[in-house]
């Protein structure tokens, strides 16, 4: 099971798991209904520590189903690495739907970055796995730096002012494929499958 409510993400995960041959069923799916208790759940200092903390509630939750949960964000080096465990709350406005909850967060950066000229950023993603056997984390990155205009309408988040040096575009430029290729989800979510592999734990057919 994928532990996020966040279609944007969904559209990007499901394609790697179907790639490996793993089926995988949401939260929706699974009826596992939204509480307030999941906005605590990512409150440590780490990306890989909240991953963690998010697959082990939903495991629990999930009746023992395997789970996969991942905490991603946006490091910036003039910022000294912020916003990043809090990327997703940096604007603190959570009562905001999705969309707007992007377009305010993409406000304070650019607001932040006025003047700057140090445009390094890499975004990185710590993607978690909790079955009955035990657990897994690993790390994806992928750096770039920050532009002052967006261009793309696809992905979310910062990814229209992320520029890719790898793709020489913004993620939000970048179709499916190429993201998944070399974002720092599509690497962190690619590890972890191996891993789960190596140790012969790819027991998420049928979760």
């Amino acid at each position: 099971m994928i532990a996020t409510r966040s279609a944007g993400k969904l559209r990007e995960l499901r394609p790697i798991f179907s790639g490996a041959g793993v089926a995988v069923i949401d939260l929706r799916e699974a009826r596992i209904p939204e509480t307030s208790d999941e906005s605590h759940i990512e409150s440590y200092d780490t990306f890989e520590e909240n991953a963690l903390a998010k697959a082990r509630y939903f495991h629990e939750r999930a009746d023992g189903r395997d789970v996969v949960a991942d905490d991603s964000g946006l490091e910036v080096v003039a910022l000294g690495g912020v916003p990043g465990v809090r990327s997703k709350r940096w604007s603190g406005r959570l009562d905001l739907d999705p969309a707007a909850l992007d377009h305010a967060n993409n406000a304070m950066l650019m607001g932040r970055m006025r003047g700057v000229l140090d445009r390094r950023a890499r975004f990185v993603c710590a993607a978690a796995w909790v079955g009955a056997a035990g657990s897994a984390v690993v790390r994806g990155e992928v750096s770039g730096m920050i532009i002052e205009t967006p261009h793309g309408a696809n992905g979310f988040g910062y990814d229209p002012y992320f520029w890719s040096d790898e793709l020489e575009m913004t993620l939000a430029e970048a179709t499916v494929e190429q993201k998944q290729r070399i974002s720092h989800r599509g690497r962190a979510f690619a590890k972890l499958l191996a891993e789960l592999q190596a140790r012969e734990l790819l027991k998420m057919r049928r979760a």
